[in-house]
């Protein structure tokens, strides 16, 4: 059985007059819509007089100045700009393109600034085909962007409507930068810290610290109030005091000098980061694949100080 045959009264104008229209039509010139499509301006003169033949009508006016658009000119130009568009768009142009998986994370802003982006070149490199976006969370006010499908939390590890993955099992200990410990100390036992200024954050109080350090002391009231643990680290690092903190978080600074420990004294971390996925959402390949490599970074951090993640600038 036969199809439908094409009606009689539809006719294309070609591709290549359709070109050389529009390049004119934009560069202001045949002489120059000649050279960006590398044939003659007398090719390119020509093809738009068989364009306008065919559709009955004067795109361009011509004068011994050279050509300008005419007002119908003007309106076919719109029309052929947008039929270009959907050619360029078109599947069939787009079929060697990879399709790419989008992967939304959501992290607190010190895991992904200490953790999650200095190791980020391996998972972008063993997975091009993921096209990732990282957004950031705020944990002191509890605020967590929408829509993802990955989230990094710090916190107890129950969230309802959300699947946890533990990633850490960090015990808590004191750090300071070298040259506070050499201005202010030595901190060689726990007593000498009433010397120190303790660095104070809500995420991390002091008093379980202190008591398993012998000290029975109130949480510091005097200086400033941080927010963010990573803040809290950056202050120490800046030799502002000393802050409690965990391996996850300070490996690197450690292994670098930049931070050092402040006595033998650790406590388990009742706060631990949590890789975080909608129970009712079966995870895809992309949320599988960062899944299974941020726990491998995690493990490997908290093999410190025997290895760190290999950084790829």
């Amino acid at each position: 059985m036969r199809g439908p045959s094409p009606s009689k009264d539809v006719r294309l104008p070609p591709l290549a007059a359709i070109q050389a229209f529009e390049a004119a039509a934009r560069l202001g010139s045949f002489e120059r819509a000649s050279e960006e499509l590398f044939v003659t301006a007398s090719a390119i003169g020509k093809r738009i007089a068989a364009l306008e033949a065919m559709l009955d009508v004067t795109l361009f006016i011509r004068s011994s100045r050279g050509a300008t658009l005419s007002s119908a000119g003007r309106e076919y130009l719109d029309q052929v700009r947008t039929a270009l568009d959907l050619l360029s768009d078109a599947s069939l142009h787009k079929r060697g393109e990879p399709k790419l998986e989008p992967l939304r994370v959501v992290s607190t802003p010190t895991f992904a600034r200490q953790v999650l982006i200095p190791a980020l070149p391996g998972f972008t490199a063993a997975h091009p085909e993921v096209e990732l976006e990282i957004m950031l969370s705020i944990p002191y006010l509890d605020i967590m962007p929408p829509n993802a499908d990955v989230w990094v939390r710090f916190g107890s590890g129950k969230y309802p409507g959300l699947n946890a993955r533990q990633l850490t099992a960090d015990p808590v200990f004191a750090v300071c930068a070298p040259g506070y410990r050499d201005q202010h100390g030595p901190f060689e036992r726990p007593a000498d810290l009433a010397r120190a200024q303790l660095l104070r954050c809500p995420m991390e109080p002091w008093r379980p610290w202190l008591a398993a350090a012998g000290l029975d002391w109130p949480e510091p009231a005097r200086g400033v109030w941080l927010v963010d643990l990573g803040i809290m680290l950056a202050a120490a690092r800046a030799g502002q005091g000393l802050a409690l903190t965990r391996r996850a978080l300070a490996a690197e600074w450690l292994d670098e000098g930049k931070l050092v420990r402040v006595l033998d004294i650790e406590i388990p971390g009742e706060a631990q980061y949590y890789l975080c996925t909608e129970t009712a959402r079966p995870p895809g390949k992309a949320v599988q694949a960062f899944s299974l490599w941020l726990e491998g970074v995690c493990k490997q951090v908290s093999q410190w100080p025997r290895g760190l993640p290999a950084r790829q600038e």
